[in-house]
């Protein structure tokens, strides 16, 4: 699929504005020759990973795991790929975590330090990711509201090389996804820890 143009995404947006979830996610796959879907089984993954999966089970869940992640997380990331049955493709950075305690820690945001940091434990492994399967279309669960940045999306955008960034879920708030949660009995997890982001509102550079 060849690269969409800022007048196409426009008009995309405009087109399913008001469309179902379910109605975006078919047009992008009847699209993509190499579909993907990224998580790191935060709060509400759980909406876009059962969406996309349920009539796709088969497409590759690309999971960056920075080796950080509350127990909680991980208890939910088993029952999620258990119940789910996700194609699981885990990337972890290449220095363990016990390692990186020893020569760098957890910087303090807004260094040079916590920017060598990112690019260690989510960066890396995750244009590795990208690299190994080369996606067309990219499904994601970002959502307006969650930072300035995203806020500048949309259903559809595109990423700097040009692959189609699909959120389903962008005009979505808290509530409207506890309801799709009740509807599908689906559980979900607020324990979570990201090191690369102090507030919750901060980028941590996979979507810039």
């Amino acid at each position: 699929m060849k690269a969409h143009t800022p007048t196409e995404i426009a008009h995309l947006n405009e087109k399913f504005r008001k469309a179902s979830p379910e109605e975006v996610v078919s047009y992008a796959f009847a699209k993509a020759n190499r579909a993907v879907i990224t998580t790191n089984f935060r709060p509400y993954e759980v909406a876009i990973l059962h969406l996309v999966t349920k009539n796709h089970p088969e497409i590759p869940v690309l999971w960056c795991d920075s080796g950080y992640n509350t127990a909680h997380t991980y208890r939910h990331a088993e029952e999620l790929i258990n119940t789910l049955s996700l194609n699981i493709q885990l990337f972890v950075p290449k220095q363990t975590v016990a390692h990186r305690n020893i020569t760098l820690g957890i910087p303090e945001v807004d260094t040079p330090e916590h920017v060598l940091f990112t690019e260690q434990v989510k960066l890396e492994p995750f244009k590795r990711a990208m690299q190994t399967f080369q996606p067309d279309v990219w499904f994601t669960n970002l959502r307006k509201g969650q930072t300035a940045l995203r806020d500048t999306l949309d259903i559809f955008s595109t990423d700097k090389k040009g692959v189609l960034k699909v959120s389903p879920f962008y005009h979505y708030d808290d509530k409207a996804l506890d309801t799709y949660l009740e509807q599908y009995q689906l559980p979900n997890e607020f324990n979570y820890y990201d090191p690369t982001k102090a507030l919750e509102n901060r980028e941590c550079g996979i979507h810039l």
